[in-house]
């Protein structure tokens, strides 16, 4: 069992440990680079906000199971998640319990590995594709292999940074957070403004209400974007993984968990989303390379940042001319917050590696701590080749974007799907046990996880939209081969170390 690992420097208190998981969520980062993603799915780009509202909802139900599991075991260390769904059967009474432990973490950790993994590739792809975006604005065309060495050597930068310790990475995303909450706030206000006045004389809003931006229009689109949506709320249980380093765990793990989402999701989330659907008219224009002219939300769709036009046309219009300038510090604002996401998420994933590694679920070089800045560094870079790689996929086309964005939400969904069965496993019949948080709760949550991860193959499958189709077809088969992979890998490591993937109650019994 994977216990707190000797080594790792106990560094985070409360502020440390929320800005961790507050770096990934990124509210700032995401309006820009998601929007388009989000606008694509046609028919159903008028429920954003309620999408993201039915996300905060289930993210909300999760949260409060992580942190309900991290205040039951704060000693967790970098093992998080993994560590839970061991502790949680092995503190069972019953040996027919305690006999599924080993493939409760294992599935529960290869499962924070498909969510984890190939989530700061998704990053690195939005990093290369906001570089390209600002290249245009100055006459410059970045054609793809510019795009996917511009990954490559990003992906190299954060991981020089993840390997030097994660009190450097702590000061960097407090930076980065007060920036972008600042950045996001005013660029609100501006685009609220902006409707309002109505200085361009637009006569056709995407939506023509702020109450349209707020009522759900389709169930199943809401349901989609919400699929996406669950991208940029998604962080704030990679607080668990920092056990090992938070001086108090118990009492700042779960405040973090939660602290990060209402902060983050919330509050910034709700209102910058809101904001940026009211400003969208047909005055938004874009004019692609072939001639083809589109106009509302056809343009966010067909813009690789439609969030910098739409900033553009806002300063220009409300600043006196000042568009271009606005766009280029609120780029450079979101180019901190990529920074500061893809360094959070790789210093998550390669704990959650480093604790299964420890535990010889994982192989061992995975375990390795650095001599000097004792972080998993073996991991760090690995981790970096395979974001570089996936980084590469996702400025391919939008299709493909998209399809790394779904697969590694089918990880989230997993992996808080089995979090919210896994705090009921811990807490039945113990004497903290509480019906609210650790029955209903994890229930609702258990049913939204999985309600979302099929909305995610049902409706993506069955939509018209051939960008939603065909990315759900691609995340599909990438989760069905990383499934393949991970059986394989369980039953040759099982074979090599000589482990019964489901021990028998007998072994159990006499402790075998």
């Amino acid at each position: 069992m994977a216990e707190p690992q000797a080594g790792v420097k106990k560094t985070l208190g409360l502020t440390g440990v929320t800005v961790n998981a507050m770096a990934l969520i990124a509210p700032g980062a995401f309006l820009w680079i998601t929007f388009q993603v989000q606008a694509s799915n046609k028919g159903g780009d008028t429920d954003m906000w309620t999408g993201i509202v039915a996300a905060l909802i289930v993210a909300l139900l999760t949260a409060i199971s992580f942190a309900e599991l991290a205040r039951k075991y704060p000693e967790a260390g970098a093992g998080g998640s993994y560590y839970f769904a061991e502790k949680a059967f092995l503190d069972r009474d019953k040996a027919g319990h305690q006999r599924f432990a080993r493939i409760s973490k294992f599935v529960t950790g290869w499962a924070a590995h498909l969510f984890y993994w190939v989530y700061p590739g998704v990053m690195v792809a939005f990093m290369a594709t906001l570089v390209a975006y600002i290249f245009s604005q100055f006459g410059v065309t970045l054609s793809i292999p510019w795009q996917i060495a511009i990954a490559a050597v990003f992906s190299v930068f954060v991981g020089f940074i993840a390997v030097r310790g994660i009190t450097g990475s702590t000061n960097i995303s407090i930076a980065i957070n007060i920036i972008q909450l600042v950045s996001l706030v005013g660029f609100s206000i501006l685009a609220i403004m902006f409707r309002l006045k109505n200085p361009l004389g637009a006569t056709q809003w995407a939506h023509p209400s702020g109450f349209s931006i707020t009522w759900p229009h389709s169930l199943s689109a809401m349901l989609f974007q919400s699929t996406i949506a669950i991208l940029i709320l998604v962080g704030f249980e990679s607080s668990t993984s920092l056990a090992g380093e938070a001086k108090n765990p118990k009492r700042d793990i779960p405040r973090g968990v939660l602290l990060s989402l209402v902060i983050q999701g919330l509050f910034a989330y709700l209102l910058e989303y809101f904001a940026a659907n009211y400003a969208v008219s047909e005055k938004l224009v874009n004019i692609a390379a072939d001639g083809t002219k589109t106009t509302g939300m056809a343009a966010a769709a067909a813009s690789s940042a439609p969030i910098g036009d739409l900033v553009r046309q806002i300063g220009d219009t409300m600043l006196g001319g000042n568009g271009f300038a606005l766009m280029l510090v609120i780029a450079a604002t979101v180019g901190l917050a990529v920074l500061g996401t893809t360094l959070a998420a790789i210093n998550t994933a390669v704990r959650v590696s480093f604790a299964m590694a420890q535990d010889s679920e994982m192989p061992g070089p995975l375990g390795a701590l650095h001599g000097k800045h004792a972080t998993p560094h073996v991991g760090v870079w690995i981790l970096v080749v395979v974001s570089a790689i996936v980084g590469a996929i996702g400025v391919l086309n939008t299709t493909a974007l998209t399809a790394i964005t779904l697969a590694s939400n089918i990880g989230t969904f997993i992996l808080y799907a089995l979090i919210c069965f896994l705090t009921f496993v811990a807490f039945s019949g113990r004497k903290e046990f509480h019906s609210g948080k650790h029955a209903i709760v994890p229930f609702l949550g258990l049913v939204g996880n999985i309600g979302l991860l099929v909305g995610i193959v049902v409706i993506g499958l069955t939509a018209a939209d051939p960008v939603s189709k065909n990315a759900t077809r691609w995340a599909i088969y990438f989760t069905l081969a990383w499934g393949l992979v991970s059986a394989f890998y369980l039953w040759w490591n099982s074979r090599k170390i000589g482990k019964d993937i489901v021990p028998s109650m007998q072994a159990i019994r006499s402790g075998r």
